[in-house]
């Protein structure tokens, strides 16, 4: 049996200020010789990661995870999920805008329908290029107890504003039993204290995407621990997707009020980018809980391990240092990738890298703006002119023998290139003459660092 708990914290949030992180608004009771893989769609990652994704007109990713219940049969299923504010359908409403989303959630056992929610809920922001963010910009959470056992768990989201527009995914997942001593979560969480006992409901902003934005936020992993006492001590590790550890921490098990509980921090820095898992274990206990993560640079792509990583930063100018970070043996790539985020860093008192940023920020923008029919676009001459030079001051059209041509100008290098679409697809290459003078100013400027 599964009853609707109205939970503490169901979130609608509003388009982000500034920065990569959400802003809530609660409502009581986010060389060819080298592996130049292109970076994946992130949504193709997150299902691989067991999330629940849809990339149609509504794309959504959401996720579920788990905590001990009242009683040992009943499990608090936590359900979160992210939308952008690009996707929905604003209309004017005074001076905002105002958006409206409808979720049906449902969860069948083989006996049927056993429970679920629906819900109304509305997204108001300020200004018109609020409602343009792609990026991770409103959160949902429901809350439900259910009983342990296997469950289809369906998701529908609906606009209100255009009702033919929707999006669902269906996924089955186990409920858990939490009895004697173990381990609740992990929960990737932005922030919130969790809950002082095991009746109460947890005072948590989940991470739906269970994702580190590299370069931005931290990302936190909320534990609660059952049946331990205060000062248990808690081993977690995180390991890639090549199972090499990157990660280890201890801490202790801390009580606030009659639960224990102990939150990880994971800083800007620490991991490549890539897939990981994040696995915890009482010290002494069999107790151990995991769950997937992912540390990426976009909300739209995204890499799946070191190797892909190294083929990302082809363009990057410290090809020097990325020779060291390319070398690391395995068992010591996470220390390579701390050294080589360190290096490469031109503000150290920011916890950001500011080079990496930009770096992966141009990946992101070619990808977008120069995709080609025969290859993503920060793989094409456009893309990585553009990754390695940026903007071009003047764009101009020109003339070719089959198809346009495009003239770009740097100004400020006395630099001027030309592309040709030689078969008339908008297959842009660099002509031979700007290919040699482009590669004459690249490694000029590769010299001067």
């Amino acid at each position: 049996m599964i009853r609707r708990i109205r939970p503490l914290l169901l979130l609608v949030t509003l388009a982000i200020a500034c920065g990569p992180r959400p802003w809530w608004t609660a409502t009581q009771p986010p060389s060819p010789h080298l592996n130049t893989t292109p970076p994946s769609r992130a949504r193709v990652m997150y299902r691989a990661m067991g999330l629940m994704v849809d990339s149609s007109r509504l794309p959504f990713v959401a996720s579920l995870h788990f905590l001990a219940g009242a009683t040992p049969d009943s499990t608090l299923a936590l359900f979160a999920m992210s939308l952008s504010t690009r996707s929905l359908d604003f209309r004017p409403e005074g001076h905002d805008f105002v958006a409206g989303y409808h979720v049906d959630l449902t969860l069948r056992s083989d006996s049927g329908v056993v429970g679920g929610a629906a819900r109304d809920e509305v997204v108001r922001v300020r200004s018109l290029p609020e409602t343009e963010r792609v990026n991770e910009s409103v959160i949902f959470q429901q809350v439900l107890a259910a009983r342990p056992g296997v469950y289809t768990v369906s998701v529908v989201v609906r606009d209100r504003n255009s009702p033919r527009v929707y999006a669902q995914d269906t996924i089955v997942d186990t409920v858990p039993r939490f009895a004697g001593q173990g381990l609740g979560g992990p929960v990737p969480i932005y922030e919130g204290t969790g809950r002082d006992r095991v009746g109460a409901l947890p005072l948590l902003t989940v991470n739906p995407q269970g994702r580190l934005l590299s370069g931005a936020d931290s990302l936190r992993f909320y534990v609660e621990g059952y049946g331990l006492s205060p000062g248990t001590r808690l081993a977690a590790r995180i390991m890639d997707a090549d199972s090499v550890e990157l990660w280890r921490d201890t801490l202790l098990l801390t009580s606030v009020g009659g639960l224990t509980s102990a939150q990880f921090i994971l800083k800007p820095g620490e991991l490549p980018l890539g897939r990981g898992e994040f696995q915890v274990e009482a010290i002494g206990v069999p107790a151990h809980a995991r769950t997937p993560f992912l540390v990426s640079f976009s909300d739209q792509w995204a890499v799946r391990d070191f190797n892909e990583l190294s083929g990302m930063l082809l363009y990057f100018p410290r090809q020097d240092l990325l020779a060291k970070l390319r070398a690391a043996p395995r068992p010591e790539r996470a220390a390579a990738w701390r050294d080589f985020y360190k290096a490469t860093d031109p503000v150290p008192l920011t916890p950001q890298n500011e080079a990496l940023d930009e770096y992966f920020h141009r990946v992101e923008i070619a990808n977008q703006r120069f995709e080609q029919a025969d290859m993503p676009g920060w793989l094409g001459d456009r893309g990585e002119v553009f990754i390695t030079l940026g903007e071009p001051d003047r764009v101009f059209e020109t003339p070719g023998a089959v198809g346009a041509g495009l003239r770009w100008e740097y100004t400020s290098r006395r630099l001027t290139l030309y592309f040709e679409d030689q078969v008339g697809l908008g297959l842009y290459r660099l002509t031979r003459e700007s290919r040699a003078e482009y590669g004459r100013v690249v490694a000029q400027g590769r010299r001067a660092q």
